[in-house]
């Protein structure tokens, strides 16, 4: 056993620290790699929000988690309607990306596709979440007791508790992470289909080919496969055996031509219906009263809407609870996804973490009686709060650049500085904001993306529980 002390002089300590942080590294990376091993077994591909998210895997675990169980698990809501739920939350910020990629879940689990024609063509009882959709979406402190009634009280169509509180989190995690797609521009770079080249159908695997696949394509073989092929059959000195080989090889061949015609007439019949799909699926078509939208809560004094006191209802205190008792083990895994993404591995001060936090509440109508806002305007400059702000409150708008950013903490060493001869293009300008190499500066932009995307999911859900929670003690 090799002891390393800190007053060692050999360069032994210093490639012992270097080998256990790269043990770390490699744990982290095989960490990563579990879990898009796990995203492919379950749905066949890994989803470009969890490729983002993949430089904070503690976070993504999280994150993960929570969402299936929210779209795939047990729950009181059927399979179609969380995702057709998902596609209206999607549409309020004409998030192309997430109303696709729902929309194909949606008729998966079984979905009607006449559905997808558009809001009008839903059951009324989905029709009936439309207006929370809107409100939770762009004025979450217009939520009220009174819309809780009315979804609980529509007759046939009325909602139960637990059903609500269902729809509730769905909504909220999808207008949250319309937020990080936005922020991350997944959505401009998105492209819905893909054929791959040569006819291939791109559910193949060369590995197949190791493992004896019969569904091989022909065409893949290698020269040497055909030469040993050859050598072998050149070898067989009985006649007899030789023309047996030579029947069950090309019954073996029509066998895999078949199949293969087979794979790709499936597939180019699911490439059609996704086609067809993709018309379906407009974001225009889920939604109603289109020019509502984000307003300056500072601003609506005159409407007399209360700030909301954190003190008189918090997650901890109250939401937690309620949610947990109606969605059963739901809170918990939301708490987790709020204590990740506060306790990620950053280079910035946890004051700075928690100013971005807190203006983001701040902007939706939500105050700490116990935070000093000064911080705010001193460790975030006037940019950067701009940056945070749109992504936050109307993510749609920023697909045209915001203006350069930059972090303005209180310590000088704290600060992100551009500089002038690198550019990232395609990317927010928030990425151009970085002293290190491109890698560093894209973790810093997901950081506080995932930031934003998880403070204002926690805030829609302190509105809609708190009315939930007026409504069950009126």
């Amino acid at each position: 056993m090799i002891i390393c002390t800190n007053k060692m002089e050999y360069p032994l300590r210093t490639q012992c620290q270097r080998v256990h942080k790269q043990v770390m590294v490699n744990g982290e990376n095989e960490r990563v790699s579990l879990l898009f091993m796990k995203a492919l077994v379950s749905r066949g591909s890994v989803d470009a929000v969890s490729q983002q998210m993949a430089s904070h895997p503690q976070y993504l675990e999280s994150f993960l988690r929570t969402q299936h169980y929210i779209l795939h698990m047990d729950g009181p809501l059927p399979l179609p309607y969380r995702h057709y739920i998902a596609i209206m939350a999607a549409a309020r910020h004409h998030c192309n990306y997430l109303v696709y990629l729902h929309s194909a879940q949606f008729l998966r689990v079984g979905g009607d596709p006449l559905w997808l024609q558009g809001l009008e063509a839903a059951p009324p009882r989905l029709r009936l979440l439309d207006h929370i959709n809107k409100v939770l979406a762009h004025q979450p402190w217009l939520s009220a007791c009174s819309h809780i009634q009315t979804l609980l009280k529509s007759g046939e169509q009325c909602w139960s508790l637990a059903e609500l509180v269902q729809a509730v989190v769905i909504l909220a995690h999808c207008h949250s992470l319309c937020s990080f797609v936005f922020g991350c521009d997944t959505d401009s770079d998105f492209v819905p289909l893909s054929k791959s080249p040569n006819g291939v159908p791109p559910t193949f695997c060369p590995f197949d080919a190791a493992n004896g696949n019969a569904n091989v394509p022909q065409s893949l073989a290698t020269p040497s496969e055909h030469k040993t092929r050859r050598r072998s059959l050149d070898s067989s000195c009985d006649m007899a055996c030789l023309k047996e080989r030579i029947q069950k090889s090309q019954e073996e061949r029509e066998k895999r031509e078949e199949r293969l015609l087979q794979s790709q007439a499936l597939q180019q019949t699911d490439i059609e219906e996704e086609e067809e799909m993709m018309c379906f699926t407009d974001p225009t078509r889920f939604i109603t009263d289109p020019d509502l939208c984000y307003q300056e809560f500072a601003r609506r004094e005159e409407d007399h809407f209360q700030v909301f006191r954190v003190q008189d209802y918090s997650w901890e205190d109250h939401g937690f609870s309620l949610v947990n008792r109606l969605y059963s083990d739901i809170g918990h895994l939301l708490d987790d996804r709020f204590r990740s993404v506060t306790t990620l591995p950053s280079t910035h001060s946890p004051d700075l973490k928690r100013a971005i936090w807190n203006y983001i509440h701040c902007v939706l109508g939500i105050r700490y009686d116990d935070y000093d806002y000064g911080e705010v305007n001193q460790l975030l400059e006037r940019d950067f709060k701009l940056y945070i702000k749109a992504v936050a409150c109307f993510p749609d708008a920023t697909k045209t650049p915001v203006c350069p950013l930059s972090l303005a903490p209180l310590k000088t060493s704290e600060r992100v500085r551009r500089p002038s001869p690198f550019k990232f293009p395609s990317f927010k300008p928030l990425l151009a904001l970085c002293v290190n190499p491109f890698f560093h500066c894209l973790s810093l932009q997901i950081h506080v993306n995932l930031l934003i995307m998880e403070a204002r999911l926690q805030a829609e859900l302190l509105y809609a529980l708190r009315a939930i929670t007026q409504y069950m003690i009126a």
